[in-house]
C-alpha cells in the first residue's frame, strides 16, 4: 500500500511569507512589522489617546495580562514549550478543522471587540470583512460600533457569531438575538464576566468611555426595542447633547452592574435554541472547572476559557494555566475555545495542544486596524496565518487535528523567557 502523503493541500498561508519577502525586488517591504511588540508600540503611537487607552487598559495594575502573556513570572505560555519532531512530511499539511459545523481555514477566530469605532472610523466591518476573506469566525461584540446588519453584509458568506452581553430588559435581550440569527449569525456566546465595568486606572483618570460622549451606539440606535426605550425617555438621536445620554442609556443596559445567575442559562439557552432552530449556545469567561461542568449541566454546547484578556479582574490566574484542569473536567462533553493572551502562532499551537478547539484572537487585529484600517487587519491576521503554518511545518505536524498534549514539554520553576510579548 502507498502511504505517501499527497502534496495537495488548501489552504496555503506559508507563502505570505515569500510574498513579503518578494517585495525587496520592487524596492519596498510591508507597511509595518507583525511582531506583538512593535505592533503595539505601533498602534499606540497611531491611535488616538482614547483609543489607545481603551485597547491597551487592564483591570487594577494589570497583573492578570501579565499573567497571560509574560514570561518574568512562571506563567503559562512560557512553561509549555513545543518539542519540533523531525523528518516529517508535512507538504500535505492541513490548517482547516469543523467548528459548529463550519469549516474553516484554520482554528483561529476573531475575538468580539465592542466599540472599534474608536480605532478606525469603519470599524467592525475591517474585521468582518477580512474574516470572510480568510474563512475563520468572525464573532461581533454587542458592544459593536456598527449594526449587526451591516456587519452581516460585508461578512458575506463568511461564518459568525454574536457575542452577547444579556441585558436585563428581556424585550430587548429576545431583538438582539432575533437580529443576530436573521443577519445569519449562528452561534450566540454569552460573556459572563463584563456585567460591571472593571477599575481601569487610565480610562477613569482621562474619563475615557466613547459611549458617554454619543460614540459606540450603533447597535442600540438600529434596534427596535431601544429605539422605543429611547422614544419614551424622550431623547432625540439627531440632538448631540441626546446622543449622549443614547450612548450611556445603551452601555448602561449592556454593562449594566447587575448579575446574572445560573438560573438565567437553560431559559437563554432554550430561547436561542428556538430562535436558531437549535445552533450552538456557549459561555465565555470560565475560568474554573466546577464551572464549565455547571455549563455542560445547563445545556452549554460549548464555553471559551477566557479572563477578558485580564481586563475584568486584576490578580486573577492565566487562562491557559486554568485550561488543562477545565479540558479535563468537561473537554468531552463540549466544545473548548480559549481566549486571552494570544499574540503568536506558538501561543495558538499550546492551546491547542493542551485541548482547546480553536483560539480567539483579539488585540492583535484592533492594532492592525488602528495602524491601517482594513489592510491593517488583513496584513495581521494573515502573518498569523502565515506564521502558524510555518509552525507546523517546522514542528513536524501535518493536521491541526495532530496537535496534542506530546508535541509539549512543561518547564518546572521560574527561568522563563523575558519579554512582553
Amino acid at each position: 500500500m502507498d502511504t505517501t502523503i499527497q502534496p495537495h493541500r488548501e489552504p496555503n498561508y506559508a507563502p505570505y511569507q515569500k510574498e513579503l519577502f518578494l517585495l525587496s525586488q520592487k524596492g519596498s517591504h510591508p507597511d509595518f512589522s507583525t511582531r506583538p511588540d512593535k505592533l503595539e508600540q505601533l498602534a499606540k503611537e497611531t491611535l488616538s489617546k482614547g483609543g489607545w487607552l481603551y485597547a491597551s487598559c487592564n483591570a487594577g495594575i494589570g497583573w492578570t495580562d501579565r499573567a497571560n502573556r509574560e514570561g518574568e513570572y512562571p506563567l503559562p505560555h512560557d512553561r509549555w514549550r513545543i518539542i519540533p519532531r523531525m523528518l516529517v512530511d508535512t507538504t500535505a499539511r492541513d490548517t482547516t478543522t469543523e467548528l459548529f459545523g463550519h469549516k474553516i481555514n484554520a482554528p483561529i477566530a476573531f475575538a468580539p471587540i465592542g466599540i472599534n469605532k474608536i480605532y478606525h472610523p469603519l470599524g467592525e466591518l475591517n474585521a468582518a470583512k477580512v474574516a470572510s476573506e480568510l474563512n475563520i469566525p468572525y464573532c461581533l461584540s454587542t458592544a459593536g460600533s456598527q449594526p449587526i446588519e451591516d456587519v452581516a453584509r460585508v461578512n458575506g458568506d463568511g461564518p459568525r457569531f454574536f457575542q452577547l452581553y444579556c441585558p436585563h430588559d428581556e424585550e430587548l435581550e429576545d431583538s438582539l438575538l432575533q437580529r443576530a440569527w436573521d443577519s445569519g449569525f449562528d452561534v450566540c456566546i454569552m460573556t459572563l464576566d463584563t456585567w460591571q465595568l472593571a477599575w481601569r486606572h487610565e480610562d477613569i483618570a482621562n474619563s475615557n468611555y466613547a459611549f458617554y460622549r454619543g460614540i459606540g451606539a450603533e447597535i442600540g440606535l438600529t434596534d427596535p426595542v431601544f429605539q422605543k426605550r429611547i422614544k419614551e425617555a424622550g431623547l432625540d438621536p439627531g440632538n448631540q447633547e441626546d446622543m449622549q445620554k443614547i450612548g450611556e442609556k445603551w452601555i448602561d443596559n449592556v454593562w449594566h452592574g447587575k448579575a446574572h445567575t445560573w438560573e438565567k442559562i437553560p431559559k437563554l439557552i432554550q430561547k436561542w435554541k428556538k430562535i436558531s432552530n437549535g445552533r450552538p449556545f456557549l459561555l465565555k469567561g470560565i475560568q474554573h472547572p466546577d464551572d464549565a461542568r455547571k455549563a455542560v449541566e445547563a445545556g452549554c454546547d460549548g464555553i471559551v476559557v477566557s479572563n477578558h484578556a485580564g481586563r475584568q479582574v486584576d490578580g486573577a490566574v492565566g487562562s491557559l494555566e486554568v485550561l488543562p484542569e477545565i479540558v479535563e473536567a468537561v473537554g468531552d462533553k463540549c466544545t473548548i475555545l480559549f481566549d486571552s493572551g494570544v499574540r503568536t502562532a506558538a501561543d495558538v499551537f499550546k492551546a491547542l495542544a493542551l485541548g482547546a478547539k480553536a483560539v480567539l484572537v483579539g488585540r492583535l487585529y484592533v492594532f492592525g486596524m488602528g495602524i491601517a484600517g482594513e489592510a491593517g487587519v488583513r496584513h495581521v491576521m494573515k502573518s498569523l496565518l502565515a506564521e502558524f503554518d510555518i509552525l507546523l511545518n517546522c514542528a513536524g505536524v501535518n493536521r491541526v487535528q495532530d496537535i496534542n498534549k506530546s508535541h509539549l514539554r512543561y518547564v518546572e520553576g521560574i527561568g522563563g523567557l523575558s519579554g512582553t510579548l
